[in-house]
């Protein structure tokens, strides 16, 4: 048994600079300009051991992206579901998803200007995935209105796929040596979120 978990440790490190060295080469190259061979080679593996863990290129891409996603989808519920009231917790997720995908924003540029050329199959997981995290943002703003916290003049889906349209849209203006930092382009986004919804002030 302890074999087997010092192997498990061994294998991890594998897995994740496969990870950086795609992400890094699509990034510079394409999805498309990018072959399996050009990524094993600068991880320093063989494809044996690239195809232990991904089945294909595709899942390489799809990796680079949904990792990202459990990550705020785990953070978006621990808001939901934590303290504060419900203006509180939608402008600390609001706030969360703009800071996250500032933070990680090469995976989620890659993603999004290669996500066409993945298998259709993928590509409806990868839709799957991204609407649960949709559907549990969109909860926190139809509870609102349905409370009578937030306006209900606009329906809570067209509010958060407008939210959404601008923080997939980061990948094209944020730059980290920028005037403004991930958390306070996310605090602004969170605020004219709640400013949309007419909730006033968050603390009010």
């Amino acid at each position: 048994m302890a074999g087997d978990k010092g192997e498990h440790v061994k294998e991890e490190p594998v897995r994740q600079r496969l990870l950086a060295e795609a992400t890094r080469l699509f990034a510079e190259r394409g999805f498309e300009g990018t072959s399996v061979q050009e990524i094993v080679v600068s991880a320093g593996v063989t494809k044996g051991a690239m195809y232990h863990y991904f089945d294909s290129k595709d899942d390489l891409l799809h990796e680079i992206y949904a990792r990202v996603l459990r990550m705020q989808t785990e953070r978006l519920a621990q808001i939901a579901d934590g303290p504060g009231t419900l203006k509180q917790r939608l402008h600390r997720a609001a706030a969360d998803v703009v800071e996250t995908t500032t933070a990680n924003l090469d995976d989620s540029k890659i993603f999004f200007r290669s996500m066409h050329l993945l298998a259709p199959e993928t590509q409806k997981t990868v839709r799957a995935e991204r609407r649960r995290y949709h559907e549990r943002f969109r909860g926190l703003v139809a509870e609102g209105q349905r409370t009578g916290i937030f306006s209900d003049r606009v329906p809570a889906e067209l509010v958060v796929d407008y939210f959404f349209g601008s923080v997939h849209h980061l990948g094209t203006w944020f730059h980290a040596a920028g005037p403004l930092t991930g958390a306070q382009v996310g605090k602004h986004f969170a605020d004219l979120l709640l400013a949309s919804l007419g909730a006033g002030d968050v603390d009010e």
